[in-house]
């Protein structure tokens, strides 16, 4: 992606060419990209939101919860502002989205802890078993975290939250995810990764002050790209699912708003995240849930029998990716919607650095869970998944001192002992 490619992070860290001509040509080609992506987005929300048939079918994410739950009043302004009070010198006071995620449990948990001001906000969805999204939930009330419910497609609830709360930044992880789904439910893609995204920019840009804003992208993004490992500075134009091209289009937005409006936005390109209170829907936790239970898995393979391999990352490492790139945000330059000077336009690799292939990841399961399990061994289909992932992380390592440490042996320990303590299986124990 050109612009996220040669722009700098801050102003003056490199020399503008001096030729005129290249200016011009650089410029008017930066325009009509971002010309051509906006009507691009316009329309694929004029067809799923106004041009599609309504549907009350219980699978129909796009508008379900929108109006689902009540908010407002003193009571619910209390909690909102105790739970996004900051504790600590220098602390922030963030707007974690996607909060009851497995992500965001973890990040809001760790922000907690330091002492940051935290306020979750979700949708409590039901793309998977809404039971381990309250869990979360009933987690982080524990530890003062208080999570709204509402979709971030509700403006007035996000403006009501900018209201009661002076967000200093924004952890955006809200999102539909999964790549296979999307054959299912496009809209609920738009509905959340484009439509969602933009609803919360356009808050966030009238907002005053600006918050700094972080959100998840996604490694879907270098799609067919075949450069390994994947950079920062590869090209995202050839998408492989519609999940990956919501989330290109979410770093074009992204740009947008950092251009026009003065946000300071970093987005963070997750690779393959596992570990305790994971989703169900990720290769790792159903292996080990079919592996339990004696069921056949699927093994997929590339092209001539290859391996299909991802760079898997601890939950942790994730953590910590995330809260570096919250401390080394720089403040928003607008003010009430009004850019002022350049902002912070930032993208990230976050991943582990060491792919596996998804046999061993197999075989270190039937190791901890001391049961075989039992293989099919399938063509990879054309549903968006991709044979390869490999993240670079040496802009990362550079900004934030990013380091990842926890090997998949290690990971998956932690997680199939959680996954044996929460679901309460006395078949085997993780040594």
């Amino acid at each position: 992606m050109s612009h996220l490619d040669h722009t700098p992070s801050t102003p003056g860290k490199f020399k503008m060419d001096k030729s005129p001509y290249y200016s011009r040509t650089r410029w008017h080609s930066s325009v009509a990209k971002l010309t051509i992506w906006s009507f691009l987005f316009i329309a694929v929300i004029f067809v799923f939101f106004y041009r599609s048939p309504p549907s009350s079918s219980n699978s129909d994410l796009s508008r379900r919860y929108l109006t689902s739950a009540t908010w407002g009043g003193a009571a619910w302004e209390k909690r909102v502002r105790t739970s996004a009070r900051i504790r600590s010198r220098n602390g922030f006071s963030v707007l974690v989205t996607g909060a009851a995620g497995f992500v965001g449990t973890h990040v809001s948990s760790a922000l907690k802890r330091r002492g940051d001001g935290v306020l979750g906000l979700d949708n409590f969805n039901d793309y998977y078993d809404p039971t381990l999204k309250r869990a979360r939930q009933a987690l982080l009330e524990r530890s003062g975290v208080f999570i709204v419910e509402g979709d971030i497609n509700d403006v007035s609830l996000l403006k009501k939250l900018f209201e009661v709360v002076p967000f200093t930044h924004v952890m955006h992880l809200a999102a539909q995810a999964g790549v296979r789904y999307a054959m299912k439910n496009p809209a609920s893609y738009v509905h959340s990764n484009i439509a969602g995204f933009v609803s919360l920019l356009e808050v966030c840009k009238d907002a005053n002050p600006q918050p700094a804003i972080v959100w998840a992208s996604s490694s879907s993004v270098y799609g067919l790209n075949t450069k390994v490992p994947f950079s920062e500075k590869d090209r995202t134009d050839q998408p492989a699912s519609l999940y990956a091209a919501t989330k290109k289009a979410g770093e074009e937005i992204a740009h947008t708003y950092n251009h026009i409006y003065g946000l300071s936005l970093t987005g963070l390109r997750f690779f393959t995240v596992y570990g305790p209170w994971g989703r169900p829907d990720m290769a790792y936790f159903f292996f080990t849930k079919d592996i339990l239970n004696g069921k056949t898995i699927p093994i997929f393979e590339a092209a001539n029998h290859g391996n299909v391999a991802r760079d898997f990352t601890y939950i942790d490492d994730i953590v910590k990716g995330c809260l570096g790139s919250l401390d080394t945000a720089e403040k928003s330059t607008g003010s009430g919607g009004k850019k002022k000077g350049p902002a912070q336009l930032r993208v990230f690799n976050l991943g582990n650095t060491s792919p596996v292939p998804v046999t061993d990841l197999v075989s270190i399961l039937e190791r901890l869970l001391k049961v075989k399990a039992k293989r099919k061994i399938m063509k990879l289909p054309r549903n968006g998944d991709v044979p390869y992932t490999h993240a670079n992380i040496s802009y990362a390592q550079k900004e934030f001192g990013y380091k990842p440490t926890t090997d998949l042996q290690t990971g998956l320990k932690k997680f199939v002992r959680w996954y044996l303590s929460y679901y309460g299986n006395k078949k085997a124990v993780a040594r």
